[in-house]
């Protein structure tokens, strides 16, 4: 095995042994009546989940237990980084329903066994929601932060998670890199933009999108490069900030899947969070739902930027994957380690 392989192992199992042992991310709601009557007859449920949508999924999951198909049905929640948490259930913590921030994390269940190669199948094509990447910044945006050039202007202090841990921060770094590179056909103008970025104006790298909010939310840096929904969050919970949506941006693609040892009821819960009640409190959240009824009742909220972009653009996560993040020679973990940031998973 090689080294950076067995540290890979050895972490994914240390973070199931904590969870485990102090159920530091994990906590069980209850269902309400197990009677016979109930289509979840006492189930307990697992929600495997990335760190930020733990206030949706916090009302959600009340409001399907109030349904004839959520009626007796307990849930154990964890949240966290998003790697984390995919090498968390591959290395045995117990997940019936995951949700990730990147595709190659759900994918990595699916090469275990542990998600069904067919999960994409479905209409919203394996999403739950979808986002951008966007600046949060100070009040009154002090620093005119309004563009990507604007990140790079002398004195601007940026921040974004680790991408090794964190979903959010390789959606960042892609937004980034496509915007500087014209969807991914300059890739030197691409690399050359994320270099300058992260050695010169990235000083802190978290290990998810969530610590990162509460870092910037602290009083650190000058702008927070997060999903769009991050801001409405934090100013859902009282925090003063601001949201500033660039025009060239990447679409955030939001997963969801049961795995394949799941019992009934996960899919059931599976179809109420694609549901319009479920999507509306997304929705109300910040996040761009992907019910088509929902979404265009708050066309209004959600515009798309002139210049979106996917990660289809930039050759797909197999591509990205494989070329920018890899940890033994993508371009962009070769400047992250240059920059003295841990790439190890």
């Amino acid at each position: 095995m090689k080294p950076r392989t067995l540290v890979a192992a050895l972490a994914a199992l240390a973070t199931v042994l904590v969870v485990a042992a102090c159920g530091g991310s994990s906590d069980e709601k209850g269902g309400g009546s197990t009677g016979s009557g109930s289509s979840g007859g006492g189930t307990t449920l697992s929600l495997v989940a990335y760190s930020t949508p733990q206030v949706v999924y916090d009302e959600i999951i009340p409001q399907f237990q109030e349904t004839p198909e959520g009626e007796g049905v307990r849930f154990k929640t964890s949240f966290g980084a998003s790697g984390d948490q995919s090498r968390a259930v591959e290395a045995g913590l117990k997940a019936d329903v995951v949700s990730f921030s990147v595709e190659p994390d759900m994918t990595r269940l699916v090469d275990a066994g542990i998600v069904a190669p067919d999960w994409k199948d479905n209409g919203t094509n394996g999403l739950v929601t979808t986002s951008v990447v966007a600046f949060v910044v100070r009040p009154g945006n002090p620093k005119n932060i309004r563009t990507w050039d604007d990140l790079l202007k002398p004195g601007v202090e940026v921040l974004t998670p680790n991408p090794f841990t964190s979903g959010a921060a390789k959606w960042n770094l892609l937004a980034a890199y496509g915007q500087a590179s014209d969807g991914g056909r300059n890739p030197e103008a691409g690399l050359a933009y994320v270099e300058k970025l992260i050695k010169e104006h990235v000083k802190v790298q978290d290990k998810s999108g969530r610590e990162a909010l509460q870092t910037f939310v602290g009083g650190q840096g000058d702008v927070l490069l997060s999903y769009e929904y991050e801001a409405v969050t934090a100013q859902r919970k009282g925090e003063d900030v601001d949201i500033v949506v660039p025009d060239k941006t990447i679409r955030i693609d939001i997963d969801i899947a049961k795995t394949v040892d799941a019992p009934q009821p996960a899919q059931a819960f599976l179809d109420y969070v694609l549901s319009p009640p479920a999507q509306e409190l997304f929705a109300s959240w910040g996040y761009r739902p992907v019910n088509e009824e929902v979404l265009a009742a708050h066309a209004d909220r959600f515009p798309d930027p002139p210049g979106l972009f996917t990660i289809d653009d930039l050759g797909g996560w197999a591509t990205v994957n494989e070329e920018l993040f890899d940890i033994e020679s993508g371009s962009i973990a070769r400047i992250e380690e240059e920059a003295g940031v841990a790439t190890s998973e």
